[in-house]
């Protein structure tokens, strides 16, 4: 399986000084988005699957998306939606942080080092927490969430590909129900 993650934004970047040019022509990001996935699977066996982690997240990108499977003769199998409570997500993201020095990862709740301010991995004592780690910056993404890609799951829904997990339950159970629905 190889696991292709968009990062939209960073083509949103570098194309930002461009307007798409009408309403029925693809963005600049929507076409250099598509234009990568199609290099991707263009030189992969047809019995290796791919999982786009992140994307689609417009129901413009989904179309796109579709339309780039067949032309490989591909189809989506399963639509994974990682469902998620706002508020715990809120402590999970503004609580964590990690060792500078191996990057063990903590949690100012759920998992503290066993001696204040020295790493358990590698004794370090210097720990960082990333600058988006904030809720401000949780709360707009969940917002931008419910407002672009929250609509795309009736589309994935109706043809019988959309599979709920909780992601509020520990990694290691998260991580067996996507294997499990991956088969």
């Amino acid at each position: 399986v190889l696991s292709i993650g968009a990062n939209t934004g960073a083509c949103t970047s570098a194309m930002s000084k461009y307007q798409p040019i009408t309403a029925r022509r693809p963005s600049p990001e929507q076409y250099i988005v598509s234009r990568l996935i199609d290099e991707h699977l263009g030189v992969l066996e047809a019995d290796v699957g791919v999982i786009f982690d992140g994307y689609p997240r417009t129901t413009t990108q989904a179309e796109n998306l579709d339309l780039v499977l067949q032309a490989h003769g591909r189809s989506l199998a399963h639509v994974i939606e990682l469902t998620v409570d706002e508020e715990a997500l809120v402590e999970r993201v503004t609580g964590r942080y990690t060792c500078a020095t191996c990057g063990e990862g903590y949690h100012d709740r759920f998992k503290k080092p066993r001696f204040l301010d020295i790493c358990d991995n590698c004794g370090g004592t210097n720990f960082q927490r990333r600058v988006d780690d904030n809720e401000e910056t949780v709360r707009m993404r969940m917002a931008e969430y419910r407002a672009k890609t929250a609509p795309i799951l009736p589309f994935y829904e109706r043809r019988g590909l959309l599979r709920q997990v909780d992601g509020m339950e520990e990694i290691g159970h998260v991580t067996s129900r996507i294997a499990a629905i991956l088969g």
